[in-house]
């Protein structure tokens, strides 16, 4: 079961630090989206790249290559929880610390997203994510802050409701990594949230 567990691991992580949006960006467009909004090598900047079906192919690609090892230890195998927790760091981590960008990986947010649904049809987790994201997304404008809300909200969740030690290790580790990835843009304020923001053009939209 060890080697297993390291088998899918070492897979887990170089599905993960495949580049895909790079990628598509690079062979299917003739452009490097690194040269684009914050540099980030991520289906946003496929976006602002002007690609939209490829940028919509390139989240998709970016969220599936989080579930396969996920779906194998967790569904197919049934390995332990330390086991398939590993697995799905593993996957965050190939994304984050990418040795195809010379370890300088994306923001990993699709690949957070991919390694959760891999845990289905557990999808505790995943819901939570999804469900304190929106909220951060009512609350707040930026878009590190956002995403930060997803783990830092199913944290919180976790430990008022008691869950099981691995399911906070995971979600902490998950925080931490994200946090590497958005540290800049968190110095900023979290600004405000949606409502504010409709307020505002509702005011000039009036005058």
């Amino acid at each position: 079961m060890t080697y297993l567990t390291l088998l899918l691991a070492l897979g887990a992580f170089w599905l993960g630090a495949c580049p895909f949006s790079l990628w598509i960006g690079l062979f299917c467009m003739g452009k490097d989206i690194r040269n684009y909004g914050d540099g980030n090598p991520g289906s946003a900047n496929v976006f602002r790249a002007g690609g939209q079906a490829l940028a919509w192919l390139s989240v998709l690609l970016d969220t599936a290559k989080g579930i396969p090892f996920v779906l194998l230890a967790h569904s197919f195998f049934a390995l332990p929880e330390a086991s398939v927790m590993a697995i799905m760091l593993c996957a965050i981590m190939g994304s984050v610390f990418s040795p195809f960008l010379h370890f300088k990986g994306g923001k990993s947010v699709a690949v957070t997203f991919g390694t959760l649904l891999g845990l289905l049809p557990e999808g505790e987790l995943l819901l939570l994510f999804i469900v304190f994201i929106c909220i951060g997304a009512l609350l707040m404008s930026n878009h590190a802050w956002v995403v930060m809300s997803g783990p830092i909200g199913s944290l919180v969740y976790l430990l008022v409701t008691g869950a099981m030690f691995w399911k906070l290790l995971l979600m902490l580790c998950i925080l931490v990594l994200l946090g590497i990835k958005h540290h800049s843009s968190l110095k900023s304020s979290p600004g405000p949230g949606m409502q504010p923001v409709i307020w505002i053009q509702a005011r000039k939209s009036k005058a």
